[in-house]
């Protein structure tokens, strides 16, 4: 098994048009609600209160509006609310790793799996905007693929791009989703990475905790440190439901049953892809690939601010069989 570790430049990918500061004057106006939480930090810069949901909420649906042109976003009470500027960070980099790896022509089209779509649909917008990439996205959770739904309903570019189906069965991720005459170019997946309720209510107060203590001392950042960017992610845990936080044996139990069902459909997926939260569970990650059979690894690191993340990528195919696979 080959294993390739990438390690990205600082800072938000060259394409992910959300760098610099937050333009709270222009996102407020496509956004007029979003006014009422905008203030000053010391420094005297427009910001909001990164630990109000709602105005979190507000300015996800600014920026969708304004960068993606997705004019019809919300989420229902107590559902994820994800950093756009981070989220967006992945497909980019994913996309990277796909036209660097066999070259792909604007004409080739591209068809992505989401597992875990969630009620806000995140990747596969900024997926389908980005590079008019085809999108199946799936959950376990009904309300969340019927949300989603409705998102992609309300926004006509979406329609005819974007499917949302139900995973029936809570300890499947890609059985009863891939139908047996499909073919994906990759699959993107943010899996829940904690192990019980409980854990998922500390790991909320510990974030909420941390965030309060810092508030004043992120406040007097640099204009580019002080956009907001690094907060989003630290509200973000304030909601969401079970399937989106937790689950059996959180993160690593998660991706053991993934790297396992894979091997499934390895003739069906080019490359299949998931954050990993825990740096721990990149080595175990690996392990299970080995496992599995897996013929080449990707370990993206990505590095905004004094945060490091980081997705794996896997193929069964090695080089040759890929660039193969894609002329077919």
């Amino acid at each position: 098994m080959q294993v390739k570790v990438v390690k990205s430049k600082a800072g938000l990918h060259k394409r992910n048009r959300h760098h610099g500061s937050y333009d709270f004057k222009v996102l407020s106006q496509v956004e007029p609600k979003l006014k009422t939480h905008i203030k000053k930090n010391p420094l005297g810069q427009d910001t909001i209160s990164f630990s109000d949901p709602e105005a979190v909420k507000l300015l996800n649906k600014a920026l969708l509006h304004h960068y993606y042109g997705i004019q019809h976003w919300d989420i229902p009470h107590g559902f994820l609310c994800p950093p756009i500027p981070g989220r967006a960070d992945y497909i980019h980099r994913l996309a990277e790793l796909l036209f660097l790896d066999c070259p792909i022509a604007k004409t080739t089209p591209v068809t992505m799996l989401d597992v875990g779509i969630g009620a806000n649909c995140i990747y596969p917008m900024i997926a389908m905007v980005e590079y008019d990439w085809q999108v199946v996205g799936s959950d376990i959770d009904p309300i969340s693929v019927k949300h989603a739904s409705e998102l992609v309903r309300a926004n006509a570019p979406l329609r005819g791009h974007i499917e949302c189906r139900l995973q029936k069965n809570s300890r499947s991720i890609f059985k009863g989703v891939i139908e047996p005459n499909e073919r994906y170019t990759v699959t993107t997946c943010n899996p829940p990475f904690h192990s019980s309720l409980a854990e998922a209510m500390k790991g909320t107060e510990r974030k909420r905790s941390n965030l309060k203590k810092n508030q004043h001392k992120r406040g007097v950042k640099t204009p580019a440190q002080s956009s907001g960017k690094e907060h989003v992610s630290s509200a973000l845990n304030f909601g969401g439901q079970k399937a989106e936080l937790w689950c059996p044996g959180g993160e690593a139990a998660f991706l053991k049953n993934m790297a396992v069902e894979s091997a499934q459909f390895a003739q069906q997926v080019l490359w299949f892809s998931s954050l990993i939260s825990k740096k721990d569970n990149v080595r175990w990650m690996k392990k299970q690939l080995e496992k599995v059979g897996v013929s080449e690894v990707q370990i993206v690191e990505m590095a905004q601010g004094q945060k490091i993340s980081r997705f794996i990528a896997w193929s069964f195919q090695n080089h040759a069989q890929r660039k193969e696979w894609i002329t077919r």
